[in-house]
């Protein structure tokens, strides 16, 4: 077999994961820690994603929520919204399931931010890659400048990571806001869309990074936020995620005029993008 031919195969050619760990978060997102035991290590940057695949069913692209600082194992959460989806979330503690990855290019500039003030905007779900990079940054906090994080939820029970986030609140080197599109009698916070988070951020937003994951609404209504502010686009990073499919830029499912979210991405500078915010 030709050399060529050999990495062909390989970007196919899952491993055995053992799922360590589950619990459902909400009524449509599962959390679950998996491990490998075959001895080879498995590293990754926060923005890389997996495809995860179950025999019989399919594969789907899964972002990693967790930090590369946690050696043992990865975290991921899934959304229920199809065959292969709702298959992982039937998958029982101690099963294995099939990892391709880690897989793209495009990651959270983990050296660029550092020293920089660094604020993130997520939205439902979007707070689950984003994840990855705040927890890396709070495992290293010494190496990067002020940290915001803003959440936005559509409501009280589509929230998630609790324990998380309430530690995150009673931190004393971060700036943690949260909100919820629909007020709730059980919910004294800020109620709106994350939008109406962004004027009270206390760091100065026109020097600092800015990191956004949503739903696809999300996104225009942000942008022009941010636009207003005047953040640089050169500093502003976007996951697209949501556009994936094959993992190898072989479908052409994500392609954003000549880039491929999962090759060139999941992760890009809003600059290199040359689109405007509602074809996003």
């Amino acid at each position: 077999m030709c050399e060529r031919c050999a990495v062909e195969k390989d970007i196919y050619l899952p491993r055995l994961a053992g799922l360590e760990k589950k619990r459902l978060m909400n009524p449509t997102e599962m959390y679950l820690r998996f491990s490998f035991n075959d001895g080879e290590p498995f590293d990754y940057i926060p923005g890389q994603f997996v495809e995860v695949s179950i025999g019989g069913v399919g594969e789907a692209p899964i972002t990693i929520s967790s930090s590369p600082t946690q050696k043992d194992y990865f975290e991921l959460v899934v959304r229920r919204i199809g065959n292969v989806t709702n298959a992982i979330h039937r998958v029982k503690t101690g099963d294995k399931v099939g990892i391709r990855g880690p897989l793209g290019k495009g990651t959270y500039p983990i050296e660029e931010a550092k020293g920089r003030n660094l604020v993130f905007i997520c939205g439902g779900i979007g707070l689950v890659p984003q994840r990855s990079f705040i927890n890396y940054i709070l495992d290293n906090r010494s190496d990067y400048g002020e940290l915001t994080v803003l959440l936005g939820t559509k409501c009280i029970a589509q929230r998630f990571f609790h324990s998380e986030i309430d530690s995150w609140s009673s931190r004393n080197d971060m700036q943690f806001m949260e909100s919820i599109d629909e007020a709730d009698d059980c919910w004294l916070g800020n109620v709106g869309v994350v939008t109406t988070l962004i004027p009270k951020i206390e760091t100065e937003l026109s020097s600092a990074l800015v990191f956004i994951c949503g739903p696809p609404i999300m996104y225009k209504f942000v942008l022009l936020a941010l636009q207003e502010a005047k953040v640089p686009n050169e500093n502003i990073f976007l996951n697209l995620e949501r556009k994936m499919k094959c993992g190898v830029g072989k479908c052409g499912h994500c392609q954003i005029n000549n880039l491929y979210a999962c090759v060139d991405g999941p992760v890009f500078r809003y600059s290199d993008l040359s689109i405007a915010p509602e074809a996003i």
